[in-house]
């Protein structure tokens, strides 16, 4: 994991790897191991949190140098403003010049609202972008996972891109990104992207003229499957850890039972 992420900032515009709070269910101690392997390969992290007020994930992120903090699920100017609130309550102004703040448009509703979502955000205080996350939206207007590259999801994209143009924010792209998806990234470069993320690793836009980008996506896949296995084998070890005590321990229960 290590050297793919060290390959992936040297060789195919990586900035960071990705945990999540919200779907992914981030344990602390995942996240500290994880945290260890960004800091060995020179990379930041990019915590998902549970919600637009997780004072708590925000607290936890601050006292581990996360580099971009993501509130999933903003889908109401007052949403917006609760997040932008407890940004200010958690985080002072001198920390904050060291974090991104950004926030998902992820279903049909934060749509309809992206103007006002987009004026919330570029206003002071405000917070620094949008992730569009294509997945959910594809979800949330009846096409599912296989319209995520259409026509009608690419341009919300676009849109959602242009405004950020206008208004000096962060563009950012989620969601089935892949090899299939290169062509609409392209499309989003042109409309402001900034960045582009697949399940856990966040690579910057520039990436997009590295001609054998495909790799690094590999690479991308690579890597959380590795952190998959890892987690799998780390819990596994804990199941078991205890096995002998537990075996001796019932025997001798069995003894004391029986006197």
């Amino acid at each position: 994991m290590l050297d793919l992420l060290k390959c992936g900032r040297e060789e195919f515009g990586v900035l960071a790897a990705k945990a999540e709070f919200e779907a992914e269910g981030t344990r602390a101690d995942e996240l500290l191991r994880l945290l260890e392997i960004v800091h060995k390969a020179g990379v930041g992290l990019a915590l998902k949190i549970g919600g637009c007020e997780a004072i708590r994930d925000m607290l936890e992120a601050r006292q581990f140098g996360v580099r971009y903090i993501i509130a999933p699920m903003v889908e109401t100017p007052y949403a917006l403003s609760k997040y932008i609130a407890a940004v200010n309550k958690v985080f002072t102004l001198e920390e904050q010049e060291d974090v991104t703040f950004l926030f998902n448009v992820e279903t049909v509703t934060a749509f309809q609202n992206i103007d006002t979502l987009v004026d919330i955000a570029s206003g002071k205080p405000g917070c620094d972008g949008i992730v569009f996350g294509r997945v959910d939206y594809s979800g949330s207007i009846g096409v599912g996972r296989a319209g995520v590259e259409s026509e009608e999801v690419t341009a919300v994209g676009e849109k959602i891109g242009h405004l950020c143009a206008k208004r000096n924010l962060d563009f950012v792209v989620g969601g089935a990104v892949s090899i299939d998806a290169f062509d609409n990234l392209r499309r989003f470069e042109a409309a402001h992207l900034k960045r582009f993320e697949t399940r856990k690793v966040v690579f910057d836009s520039s990436a997009l003229s590295i001609l054998n980008l495909s790799q690094g996506l590999r690479n991308a896949v690579h890597f959380e499957l590795l952190w998959l296995l890892n987690k799998r084998e780390y819990y596994g070890l804990m199941y078991k850890e205890d096995d002998a005590r537990i075996d001796m321990l019932e025997s001798r229960w069995k003894i004391l039972e029986g006197e």
